[in-house]
């Protein structure tokens, strides 16, 4: 037993080497979501209905900002690799091809969201719940028509950030991060509330700030790679054609296709069981938009942890080193779950009072609690899932990932939170806690498949 124990625990210069790459990524994604998190606040100030029509959106932001992700997760493979071997014209390769697929979903996303957007809004609101539901659905459309604006910078500037880290350069994209963030939150304060003889535009002023920060994140990252032509040579002629091998296109698109659409399908799926909950009356839209801000910012610390594993993994696998790697990964799972239990406990420490920062009703600040004590019990559970998942990722099983998550969020979460939410009555504080055990029973076959070593394997690129 003692042993057993031991082989999940790792030495001080272990950890140092883990929280040395993990560190900066908690650093960057805690401020980005300790902004999302006054920006929330800024727009719960005014009312639990503009709240809820703003959440509503964000769902579906959610789902485009996940797709952009995937798409360039697939190119960003091979731009490592290419970039490794010291390839420059296979790194400006595939960042055209991160362009080309950032630009179609660019335009897809505005599409489908300029069309359909005020019959998604309303998707979320059901007659008979309390609530002003014709003030939600007003501040949704308002919000929507001006969030929109910054989709297709959003996805370009996703497109340099990731080809500079991939090349190595990590702190550009960072501070073009924070610089976006801060230009977020000054216009936030001066177009939602009229400071400085700004106008007073609520919501839509939200939008617009979060438009403009995609701008000024694009501009920055864009400014940079092509005046560093030295640092970055891949960006010399980027944009001279988009001739790309057919051999190149082909891989990437084998490669990336499961990732793309395993990141779609998630984020469809949360999107989905967000508008079966709905059912359940405005006030659980609001109370989610409460538990998912301080959700979101605990759970940095064990997404960058399970990020680490993919980076730390990845390398030990791709030098051969597969032994040495199935014995990193048991020692990072066990820091995964010991950073879960940490959250956990300051999700619980927190519950009772973070909902009092909102201006909502009681009701939705004692629902609001609740639902972060349900998700904090899971913290644990879910933060070995996702690292569990990074592993078999790490060894390039991307179909084996995409069928534990999103295919597993589909044929098995969905079903129970589509049958619980339309066929029963069952209220959703009931409702809640199964679907939550259901969804993270998907560590068991998680942990199966690792402990097998499926994943253990060197990814040959040709």
């Amino acid at each position: 037993m003692k042993l057993s124990l031991n082989s999940y625990i790792g030495d001080r210069a272990f950890y140092k080497r883990v929280l040395a790459i993990a560190l900066p990524m908690i650093i960057q994604n805690t401020v980005t979501n300790l902004v999302n998190l006054l920006d929330n606040l800024m727009v719960g100030s005014l009312g639990t209905e503009q709240m809820s029509g703003v959440a509503i959106v964000n769902q579906f932001i959610f789902v485009f900002n996940l797709a952009v992700f995937g798409a360039i997760s697939g190119a960003g493979i091979f731009t490592a690799q290419f970039n490794g071997r010291g390839d420059v014209e296979g790194v400006r390769q595939t960042m055209r091809m991160k362009l080309i697929i950032c630009a179609v979903i660019g335009v897809l996303g505005v599409g489908v969201l300029s069309v359909f957007g005020d019959y998604l809004i309303t998707t979320f609101l059901h007659e008979g719940t309390e609530g002003d539901l014709a003030l939600t659905l007003l501040s949704g459309e308002k919000y929507l028509s001006c969030i929109i604006i910054g989709l297709i910078p959003f996805a370009f500037s996703q497109v340099y950030a990731s080809t500079l880290r991939e090349t190595g350069e990590t702190v550009v994209p960072m501070v073009a991060s924070v610089v976006s963030i801060a230009t977020n939150f000054v216009f936030n304060g001066l177009l939602i509330f009229g400071l400085l003889g700004f106008p007073e535009l609520g919501v839509e002023g939200a939008a617009i700030a979060t438009a403009i920060s995609r701008f000024t994140e694009l501009f920055i990252l864009f400014a940079w790679t092509h005046r560093n032509k030295v640092k970055c040579p891949f960006a010399v002629g980027v944009f001279s054609n988009f001739r790309i091998p057919t051999a190149l296109v082909k891989q990437i698109l084998i490669k990336g296709t499961p990732i793309l659409l395993n990141e779609l399908f998630w984020s469809l799926s949360v999107t989905v069981s967000n508008q079966c909950y709905s059912l359940r009356g405005l006030d659980v839209v609001a109370a989610m938009n409460i538990s998912f801000t301080l959700q979101n910012l605990l759970s940095v610390a064990y997404f960058a942890l399970s990020s680490s594993i993919a980076i730390i993994v990845g390398n030990l696998l791709g030098a051969g080193k597969l032994e040495e790697a199935k014995e990193t990964d048991r020692k990072l799972l066990g820091f995964a779950v010991f950073v879960g239990c940490c959250m956990t406990v300051i999700q619980l420490t927190l519950s009772g009072v973070f909902p009092l920062l909102y201006n909502t009703t009681d009701e939705v600040r004692h629902l609001s609690s609740y639902i972060m004590t349900c998700f904090a019990l899971t913290m644990p559970a879910a933060a070995l899932a996702t690292s569990t998942y990074y592993t078999i990722r790490s060894g390039g099983r991307v179909f084996i990932t995409m069928l534990f998550d999103s295919v597993y969020a589909w044929v098995i979460v969905m079903p129970v939170v589509f049958s619980l939410a339309y066929f029963t009555s069952l209220p959703f504080k009931y409702l809640l806690p199964i679907v939550l055990v259901v969804e993270n029973l998907k560590l068991l076959p998680g942990l199966i498949l690792v402990n097998k070593g499926i994943w253990v394997r060197q990814i040959k690129v040709e």
